[in-house]
């Protein structure tokens, strides 16, 4: 084939185009990008039938490590998932829906929405919930950006033990708004609440915290609500859903606005997504809410039925006075969450939850029992716990890859003097023999 094959324009086409740019060639056009970061000329095989490209990537696939054993979370987890929920999600009417802007041929995508919210409702205790969000991070965001609104102010407070990767969406939001951010560094692996108050006062819009945090630490911000709410402000708590089944909810603690990650709620890490963000207020705050809100209402013959309501979107309101652009509510992985929490119950939330605990708090004293290791909290902690070792936890890790185990989330990239310290992270997945395998590793390598 020929070039022209690939370029519906001409040489002269091509020129005159440069030429309008200001540039005399496509050489010169491309000379910022060094040379070694340029593609290459592209060889492309014969093509293959489709048995053989199958089977191609299949032997691709296997190449990938398999049986690794985790213990690494920070956000994404790995937990089990019942096996309804394949079976449920996957069903025709579910995955190949869109949004449902006619409600008329829309009533499952609605309902299964609505029970979807009023689940959020119930986990979280508070009043009212969207139809989901994309992921905790951006769910992190929009909170903010509530506050912004419901308070009139510029001022944001975020814990230092705040996941960084929410960190920095939520500031990549807010980049370019008129947002002073004032990020509070942590101690010992908790909120530095004589940090805290000395920037408190009444220009603040909210204070973002964590429950458990990035450090596994958990907390009760009852009292911090009050303070916040005292001065006008509003609190906003970031929240891991299974540690709900045991710990005091965020309606319990005050918070004006709860936000979280749903993939610990029957959706599987899959390289890191994708999943979708839930998000929670009181009732009074509904019309600052992002994204769109699934109602139910009855048609003229006194049927119940489903609507979507208070769209604040810039597609269906004045673009000035729309409260977010986000277009899609990750449908299909809010509705694993729904059958996930529906398929467990209550009951089962909070049995899984304490296995969780208990598991975790077996592997605590397991690792901290190991010559030269130590727990950097005080506090208790859910499933989470940060471990402080006497070499560097970086190398740990990647020692131990080897040996077919991710021992956890090393701190030193994300908080200066914190590089011999690392997260690990203990599910109901997690076995005696496994955790007992993943001490006798790390002792070992700290004995090398």
């Amino acid at each position: 084939m020929n070039d022209s094959h690939y370029c519906p324009h001409t040489p002269e086409e091509i020129s005159e185009m440069l030429s309008v740019i200001g540039v005399a060639s496509v050489e010169e056009l491309f000379a910022p990008i060094p040379a070694a970061l340029r593609a290459k000329a592209l060889t492309i095989p014969a093509g293959m039938s489709e048995f053989e490209t199958l089977a191609r990537m299949q032997a691709i696939a296997g190449e990938n490590t398999q049986g690794m054993t985790h213990f690494i979370g920070g956000g994404f987890y790995d937990h089990i998932i019942p096996s309804v929920i394949d079976h449920l999600s996957g069903r025709a009417e579910f995955y190949t829906a869109y949004t449902p802007y006619q409600p008329e041929c829309s009533q499952g995508t609605l309902q299964a929405l609505f029970e979807y919210q009023t689940a959020i409702c119930r986990l979280t205790g508070l009043d009212v919930s969207n139809a989901s969000l994309y992921d905790g991070g951006t769910a992190c965001a929009e909170a903010a950006m509530m506050a912004l609104r419901v308070t009139g102010r510029n001022r944001i407070i975020i814990d230092g033990s705040v996941n960084p990767f929410s960190r920095q969406v939520l500031k990549t939001y807010l980049f370019n708004l008129d947002v002073d951010i004032v990020e509070i560094a942590p101690l010992g692996g908790a909120l530095d609440r004589s940090g805290l108050a000395a920037v408190l006062d009444e220009t603040v819009a909210a204070v973002l915290v964590q429950n458990p945090n990035f450090f596994g630490t958990v907390d009760d911000f009852t009292a911090l609500a009050d303070t916040v709410h005292s001065l006008g402000g509003l609190l906003i708590a970031s929240v891991y859903p299974v540690s709900l089944g045991i710990l005091k909810s965020p309606g319990e603690m005050g918070v004006d606005i709860a936000v979280g990650d749903g993939q610990s709620l029957g959706n599987p890490l899959s390289f890191g997504g994708p999943s979708f963000g839930f998000i929670a207020a009181k009732k009074t705050f509904i019309r600052n809410m992002p994204g769109r809100i699934v109602g139910e209402t009855v048609d003229r013959n006194g049927k119940r039925g489903f609507v979507l309501t208070l769209q604040a979107r810039e597609q269906h309101i004045k673009r000035h006075k729309a409260t977010s652009n986000i277009c899609s509510n990750q449908g299909l992985c809010a509705l694993r969450g729904l059958i996930f929490l529906s398929s467990v119950g209550r009951q089962g939330l909070a049995d899984m939850a304490l296995l969780n605990r208990d598991k975790a708090e077996y592997a605590k004293a397991r690792l901290a029992a190991i010559p030269g290791v130590s727990v950097l909290q005080t506090a208790p902690t859910f499933n989470e716990f940060t471990l402080v070792l006497p070499v560097s936890a970086e190398t740990v890790v990647c020692g131990m890859l080897k040996e077919g185990v991710s021992a956890g989330v090393p701190l030193g990239r994300y908080y200066s003097g914190s590089d011999n310290c690392l997260v690990v992270t203990v599910t109901e997945k997690r076995s005696k023999k496994e955790i007992d395998h993943f001490a006798g590793l790390l002792e070992a390598a700290l004995c090398n």
